[in-house]
Formats: structure tokens, C-alpha cells, sequence
């Protein structure tokens, strides 16, 4: 850096930047951030002493990539960094360019380093977007120093960006901003005569601006955006924003989801989780989320129907049935009504009792199964409807159940020969299951006691 921090964190525009040039342009771009004294949020990485912080002011760059919800800070803290290091920003989107277009920047880059020695700090947008090869593309140039990288991701870098770059990239996380930082946004904007609102005679309460906060859900541009609307519709019916503009803006407005994005399975997985915890108000609140953003409701539906058998199983075999009746409940009423059967389930899984027996026996018998191949049955539990198949001792010594006592044939062997008896369902003792348990560990005793022994090692100790 060629300057303090201080000189270099309190510019109010960046070099050459004419404040005219703002008419026109969107709140939201008008009111982005210039340096750091100007930047809301993310004090886990900005603040006194905080790791980004360090590195901007010891001028340390590195290539790294900013992972988090829209409207967080990722573009403009890019700017910010390349203004303090004094480096070229050259911008690229995901979504718009191709390799040709990485190229033609990594050639700017080297232009302006031989012709004047400067840095050139590359900002891809939605970096994910970029597939293998295109994201290979402008590795060399992070490697020899041409470019220093910075990208901006919406969605998980372990799953959407190839190792080579992640190990030349730290990751550094932003957070959906607070109520209280958005709040502090919207009174900067209506306070700022040259780039926000301070010119226009329009007000709005505090009450109403942490409404308008709470509406952006945890994004800046967002909350910048529905504020000028704001302001644009109190200016044509007296000069104050009310309730009922708000409540007119809130319409379209859903909470932050992403059906193929990380809030998705984030929220999904909390829902599933909150259910086999046991926790019926915290699975209520996911699955009002989910709703809420616009998620498929037949989708948590199919996800309930898992749960049912997957945490509950026998415990309480109610729980699948009554899922089943709230999918087709939803089928039948459609929304809202259908939602509130679906609710109903979601409560019911969570109270109920808890069993992964049959989930991981299910597990045992498909490994089992893969593992020992295409074994025949006993001849004697083959059907035989031909002559042939009798004269072969098809079903020769089967001992039908119901003829035996308690319709128990206690000691026969229902496996292939060649495997032996194997106990793959271990029941717990919550709900139904425990009366399931008991019965089966007298039957499975009476087998010990004709003859018939499980296979060591199998996990018969339990019984």
C-alpha cells in the first residue's frame, strides 16, 4: 500500500469518481461502499484485529473466494481491496463469459503490468457457474502471479469448485447482515444528500424501518432496493412511508431460498434433524420456513414420509401412515389448506418414538446381499408345483408354521444354506418396538435352544 489505512479506508469515492455520475442510478449502487469506515456487517472478518481486516491493511493479498448469501458485500468488498492494494479491478460474471473472456483479461493483466508494474486483481461473479475446464483456465495465471483471483459464490465451494482451485484460494465466509446493521443502512441512505435519500422530503419511523429490515432478509441490495420503492410511493401519497406500503412491497417478497442452492438442503436437513431430535417446535418452525420460502410442499412431504420410516420405523408405525394421509390431504385441498395436515405430520414425527432399527437392518441385508452373491434357497421352503420339482425334494421337510406351536417352527433355517442364520433387525425398546424386541428375543432363544445358532459376529450379542 502506498498509504495509511486510514487514508486509504476513508476515501468517500474512489479516485476519479464524479458524484453527478450517481443520478440515475440505483439506490443500491449509488450507496455501495467506497472503503471500509463505509462498510455494514461481517465483523467476524473486518473487524479490529479480524483476519481480512489484517490482511487488507498489511497489504498480504491473496487469491481467496467470498462464500455467502446475496446482497452481503461480496463485489464491493472485492472493489474495496483492489482500491487499498492498488490494483486493477477487471470484473468477470460466470453466467455471461467463457474462456475467451478469461483470456482476454489474463492479457489485459500482463499488458498493464509490463506497461506500468501494477497488480491486477480478477473478480469472477458466481464462480460456481464456471465448469472444470473454465475454471482451469486462469489457474496458471493465479500461479505465476499474473492475476490475483477473487471469487464470489452463492452456493458451497467444496461442491461446486475443483480442488486445484480451492487449494490456491482461501475461503473466507459472510454472513446474512443483521436487522441492526440493515437499520443503520436505511437511516445512512435517507440521511446522505449526494449519494442516498437526504434530499428527498419523505420520512419513515424507526418502527417501520427495522419492518423494512426484516423484509430484506439479511441483504443489503435488497434493503436498499425496497427502500427507494418506498420513498417512490410516499412521494406520490404525502411524503411518508406507512404500513400500508409496506405490507403493499412485502407481497412479493419471500425469505432467502434457493431450491437447488445451500439454504435448500441446509434448512432441509435442519427439518429432519429437529424431527429425529424429538423437538416438535423447532421442526414446526423449518418446515413454516420452507413453506414460507416457497418450497414445494409435496417435496417436504416426501422428505416426511423418509423420516417416518427411517427414525421411527416400528417404534410407531403410525408415523408412516399418518404422513401418507397428510401428502394426500395436501393432493386433495392443494394450499393453504393442505399445509396445515402437513404440519400436523411434522408434529406428530417429532413426538413420536424413536427408532433407526429398521433403517440400519435394511442397510445390513443390502450389504449382506451384495456380498454373498446369488445363493439359492433351502430346498426345503422352495415352492413345488411340478412333479419334477418334487421328485428334486423341492420342499421336502418344510414344517408349515401354523402347525406347529404358537406357530413357531422353532430351529428352521429361513437363509441360504451356505450363509446360516444371521439376525440383521435388532429392535430398541422405545414404543411398539420394545414388544416387538421382546418377542423376538424368546423366539430367537428358542431357536438357540433346537439347534439353531446366528453366524458369530453378526450382533446377536444384544439378544
Amino acid at each position: 500500500m502506498a498509504s495509511s489505512s486510514g487514508d486509504l479506508f476513508a476515501s468517500p469515492n474512489p479516485p476519479g469518481e464524479d458524484v453527478d455520475k450517481l443520478v440515475g442510478r440505483p439506490l443500491a449502487d449509488r450507496m455501495r461502499p467506497t472503503n471500509l469506515q463505509q462498510f455494514v456487517g461481517q465483523q467476524h472478518l473486518l473487524g479490529a484485529d479480524a483476519p481480512l481486516r489484517r490482511l487488507i491493511e498489511q497489504d498480504a493479498l491473496h487469491s481467496l473466494v467470498f462464500w455467502g448469501p446475496p446482497g452481503t458485500g461480496k463485489t464491493t468488498l472485492a472493489k474495496i481491496i483492489a482500491h487499498a492494494s492498488e490494483a486493477e479491478f477487471v470484473s468477470v460474471s460466470a453466467v455471461l463469459a467463457g474462456v475467451k473472456e478469461i483470456r482476454a483479461a489474463v492479457q489485459t493483466a500482463k499488458d498493464r503490468r509490463a506497461a506500468l508494474g501494477k497488480p491486477t486483481l480478477l473478480f469472477v461473479d458466481e464462480v460456481h457457474r464456471f465448469n472444470k475446464a473454465q475454471q482451469d483456465a486462469f489457474l496458471p495465471h493465479v500461479e505465476d502471479g499474473t492475476v490475483t483471483f477473487i471469487g464470489a459464490t452463492t452456493e458451497n465451494p467444496s461442491f461446486e469448485l475443483n480442488n486445484a482451485l480451492l487449494s490456491r484460494a482461501r475461503v473466507y465466509v459472510l454472513k446474512a447482515l443483521q436487522v441492526e446493521d440493515l437499520v443503520g443502512l436505511i437511516e445512512s441512505a435517507l440521511a446522505d444528500k449526494e449519494r442516498g435519500l437526504g434530499s428527498r422530503s419523505v420520512t419513515i419511523d424507526r418502527p417501520l424501518c427495522e419492518t423494512l429490515a426484516q423484509m430484506a432478509d439479511g441483504d443489503a441490495r435488497r434493503t436498499l432496493n425496497l427502500l427507494e420503492l418506498a420513498v417512490d410511493m410516499a412521494d406520490a401519497s404525502g411524503g411518508a412511508v406507512t404500513t400500508e406500503i409496506l405490507a403493499e412491497l412485502a407481497g412479493g417478497s419471500l425469505r432467502r431460498f434457493d431450491k437447488q442452492g445451500e439454504a435448500f438442503y441446509d434448512q432441509i436437513s435442519a427439518l429432519h434433524k429437529a424431527v429425529r431430535g424429538s423437538s416438535p417446535d423447532a421442526a414446526l418452525y423449518w418446515f413454516a420456513r420452507m413453506i414460507d420460502g416457497g418450497c414445494d410442499p409435496l417435496y417436504v412431504g416426501r422428505r416426511m414420509i423418509r423420516m417416518a420410516s427411517e427414525d421411527i420405523g416400528n417404534a410407531d408405525p403410525r408415523a408412516l401412515r399418518l404422513v401418507l394421509d397428510a401428502v394426500e390431504t395436501y393432493e386433495r385441498l392443494g394450499s393453504p389448506e393442505g399445509e396445515l395436515a402437513l404440519g400436523q405430520a411434522v408434529i406428530y414425527l417429532a413426538c413420536a418414538a424413536k427408532s433407526n432399527a429398521s433403517y440400519t437392518a435394511y442397510k445390513a441385508a443390502m450389504q449382506l446381499a451384495k456380498q454373498s452373491g446369488s445363493l439359492e434357497p433351502p430346498l426345503t421352503i422352495r415352492n413345488a408345483p411340478t412333479k419334477l420339482m418334487k421328485e428334486l425334494g423341492y420342499g421336502d421337510g418344510y414344517r408349515y408354521a401354523h402347525n406347529e406351536e404358537a406357530a413357531f417352527a422353532a430351529g428352521e433355517c429361513y437363509f441360504p444354506e451356505a450363509l446360516g442364520e444371521h439376525h440383521l433387525y435388532h429392535p430398541t425398546d422405545r414404543g411398539l418396538e420394545g414388544q416387538i424386541g421382546q418377542k423376538l428375543t424368546e423366539l430367537r432363544r428358542q431357536n438357540r435352544e433346537a439347534g439353531l445358532n446366528p453366524v458369530a459376529g453378526n450382533g446377536d450379542e444384544d439378544d
